[in-house]
């Protein structure tokens, strides 16, 4: 059975539901590139990909730049995440 959590609602998401990505708590040794790329995922509309134990849901956002495709992986706190309709 997979691990589920809960959004800022309190409404139950599991892998594969659709979500926003309200805040994000970056790494405070990230270089300037890397931040801005996190804090870019503000706003985004993504698949939860697994849930660990913990609550924390995570999600990959593909980003296309200069240098060709590159993915970024996010754990989010439950507060972080609100369910969206698919």
């Amino acid at each position: 059975m997979s691990a589920t959590t809960i959004d800022c609602k309190g409404l139950s998401v599991a892998p594969g539901d659709k979500i926003r990505i309200l805040d994000i708590t970056p790494d405070p040794d990230l270089d300037e590139d890397d931040l801005d790329m996190f804090m870019n995922m503000v706003g985004s509309r993504c698949e939860v990909e697994r849930i660990d134990p913990d609550g924390t849901a995570w999600v990959v956002v593909w980003w296309n730049t200069s240098e060709g495709s590159l993915i970024t992986q996010a754990g989010l706190a439950p507060e972080q995440i609100e369910k969206v309709a698919a």
